[in-house]
């Protein structure tokens, strides 16, 4: 009988030391898991950046394989209409606006959601004899740099 009235008081609940040992286990999961989760968010974030301007490098380069591999002709027309999309890709919430200069370098606005602050990504395209090569740059802080050039 007296082991029985033992075994009801041993499991009344959690002692204290076993609660702060919880605690402290999420604690260091959070400590791990809260700056990994915002840079998966970051690269998804970028990677929307990249699919944005992904329909401005194939008309590039479809530009450049029916004018002999130059950009040269991006200089006296309207680029968009060159290129053959009547305008400019329209803005999401991670591309403020895209651009192309006359030598065919693609400027994509990243919006300050992303980095905290304002910045480009530039696309440089280099024709060669058989391929189209984009080089990625950024003037981007933070993480990006380094995703960003993980694509080069």
């Amino acid at each position: 009988m007296k082991s029985a009235k033992m075994m009801k008081r041993v499991q009344r609940g959690f002692t204290l030391i076993e609660l702060m040992i919880v605690v402290a286990i999420i604690g260091i999961l959070a400590a791990v898991a809260i700056p990994a989760y915002q840079d998966y968010v970051t690269k998804a974030k970028v990677a929307k950046v990249a699919s944005a301007v992904s329909a401005v490098q194939t008309a590039i380069a479809q530009f450049s394989q029916e004018n002999g591999g130059s950009l040269a002709a991006l200089a006296t027309a309207n680029n968009w209409t060159s290129l053959g999309l009547g305008t400019g890709p329209t803005p999401t919430t991670e591309v403020t606006a895209i651009t192309v200069d006359a030598a065919g370098i693609i400027t994509a606005a990243v919006a300050p959601s992303i980095t905290g602050t304002a910045c480009n990504i530039l696309y440089s395209p280099t024709v060669g004899t058989t391929a189209l090569r984009w080089a990625v740059t950024t003037t981007c802080a933070g993480p990006v740099p380094s995703i960003v050039a993980k694509w080069n």
